[in-house]
């Protein structure tokens, strides 16, 4: 007889992630935009001004991959280079009037997606789940950084549903 384990938690993770891209995939066929260039197009509008390879490294892809979506993407007139004030050889990404007008509907179904995904929990799971999912992250974030978190005390962060 063979012995029941739980479930991996590297495993749910995964699949949810994959689950949870699928749907909202699925929910954005007509934004003309693909998976990557959503998940670019959301980075950069947090993060206006930032260089290609740092949006590569964010978006852990190579930077010649981030550069075919930022040329394919400039060229739709969704996205700008713009010259580094401070390094001339240097350009910045900016997210143009007409990307900015996508990233609400992107918000929009991306709430969707993650409110169906999490039906039939009440608002202290949700809560607890955001809250688990953050220090997951802060300690491997830690981890990889190359710090050890034995004994690293955790502030509670703000939980958003």
């Amino acid at each position: 007889m063979s012995q029941q384990h739980p479930p991996s938690l590297g495993f749910l993770l995964i699949d949810a992630a994959r689950l949870i891209r699928r749907r909202f995939e699925q929910e954005s066929r007509d934004l003309s935009m693909t998976s990557a260039q959503l998940q670019l197009v959301a980075r950069l509008a947090k993060n206006e001004g930032i260089g290609q390879a740092a949006l590569a490294a964010l978006l852990e892809l190579e930077p010649m991959t981030v550069s075919r979506h930022v040329d394919r993407m400039v060229a739709a007139g969704l996205v700008e280079r713009r010259q580094d004030p401070n390094d001339r050889r240097a350009r910045q990404l900016f997210t143009t009037e007409r990307c900015r007008a996508l990233i609400e509907p992107m918000r929009a179904r991306a709430a969707a997606v993650f409110e169906d995904a999490q039906k039939g929990m009440s608002a202290a799971e949700r809560g607890n789940l955001i809250s688990a999912l953050e220090t997951l992250i802060a300690n491997l974030s830690t981890i990889e950084a190359g710090e050890s978190v034995r004994g690293a005390v955790r502030e509670p962060s703000e939980v958003t549903p």
